[in-house]
């Protein structure tokens, strides 16, 4: 009896992403999710930096610092407004996606670099995956909150950081099937540096001893560029050196502003210093006593490191960090700032971690994807 001949499977088709990153931190998200891709073998990834943040000390490091290619476009559009700086992305990623002709375009966070993006891929009939889709503030003031209604709006697939994010999702209408519940794959990156992250990274640089200070960050336009506002949060963290001392690696957007308006911290207890890059931050801030920010990224990096934390706003979109984390939303008032810090330092730190905060998110995503792009 002849034998029928053996089935042989079918060329593998493959499927072009371009991943866009354009300030810090996108390149902390985009990191891990592009190492685990790499196991697929039908993705062929393109890395496209904008250069919304060009400065060296605020982008160039991150790249070697967490072991990111060489972008493969590099679109270099600066500073500027934000629409000069949301135009100058979409004309020059508009060239990129026409020459490329991509599968799925991944974006991620809520800059201009992602809206941008996200705009063009969408007119140009291209499939677009947001990654930490689904978080609002309710502060449509905010440019970020304008950047993630718009993308996620525009987005086919919606990967959420936490439930919150899923339920914000449902109510503005979107379907169901076009979200994805993940978990947050800044806690990816934070989990692999961690090890590298000791103190004596940073020993010869900040005059303070482990558990005994304070970190700030401090850039958001809301806080800086009104001198108001600015010296009401300062008149409380001068109080707060005198208790603790706090190490202040000064954005640039901050130094200028403070130049700007002739304020300065005051005599004694802070530490200033440049830009850190990323695992020398995360030197800092895993072993201070307490976080004093007004960044989203350090709500969520403190909540996962059990360290208890100040936002220096009147509105947070990432809620969960005060739910199931160590985060306290204390706004910009004296009073207010000074009253948490009381608190913080006084009361039992939370424990435990929101769900799927399990460094593992990169690994979701990709499987996600796959079934996705089939």
């Amino acid at each position: 009896m002849k034998s029928e001949p053996l089935a042989t499977a079918g060329p593998v088709t493959e499927r072009t992403i371009i991943h866009v990153v354009g300030a810090r931190p996108n390149f902390m998200k985009i990191a891990p999710l592009m190492e685990a891709m790499r196991a697929e073998p039908r993705f062929r990834q393109v890395l496209v930096n904008t250069g919304q943040h060009y400065d060296e000390k605020m982008a160039g490091g991150f790249f070697r610092e967490l072991k990111l290619p060489t972008p493969d476009r590099d679109l270099g559009v600066g500073s500027g407004t934000h629409a000069v700086q949301t135009a100058k992305v979409m004309v020059a990623f508009e060239d990129a996606c026409l020459e490329l002709k991509p599968d799925l375009v991944v974006v991620v966070g809520d800059v201009n670099s992602t809206m941008a993006a996200t705009l063009v891929a969408a007119k140009l009939g291209i499939r677009v995956a947001h990654v930490e889709a689904g978080l609002r503030s309710g502060d449509r003031t905010m440019p970020e909150e304008i950047n993630r209604i718009v993308t996620d709006r525009l987005a086919d697939l919606l990967l959420t950081p936490s439930r919150d994010g899923d339920e914000h999702l449902l109510a503005e209408g979107v379907p169901p099937e076009r979200i994805r519940f993940v978990g947050n794959i800044m806690i990816d990156t934070l989990h692999r540096h961690l090890p590298m992250a000791t103190f004596d990274r940073i020993r010869d640089r900040v005059p303070v001893e482990p558990g005994q200070y304070a970190v700030l960050t401090l850039h958001r336009p809301s806080n800086v560029d009104h001198p108001a506002t600015f010296e009401s949060i300062l008149a409380a963290l001068r109080d707060i050196a005198r208790d603790l001392p706090i190490v202040f690696p000064v954005h640039p957007r901050t130094r200028a502003r403070m130049a700007e308006f002739g304020i300065d911290t005051g005599a004694g207890g802070f530490v200033l210093t440049e830009p850190l890059g990323y695992i020398d931050f995360l030197s800092l801030t895993s072993h201070a006593r307490l976080i004093l920010t007004d960044s989203g990224g350090l709500q969520e990096e403190s909540t996962a490191l059990g360290i208890p934390c100040l936002t220096l706003r009147e509105n947070t979109e990432r809620p969960v960090t005060i739910t199931h984390g160590t985060n306290q939303l204390v706004g910009t008032r004296t009073e207010d700032i000074l009253a948490g810090y009381r608190r913080a330092t006084t009361g039992a730190v939370p424990e435990g971690k929101p769900e799927l905060w399990d460094g593992r998110t990169a690994e979701r995503i990709t499987g996600v994807f796959r079934e996705f792009l089939r």
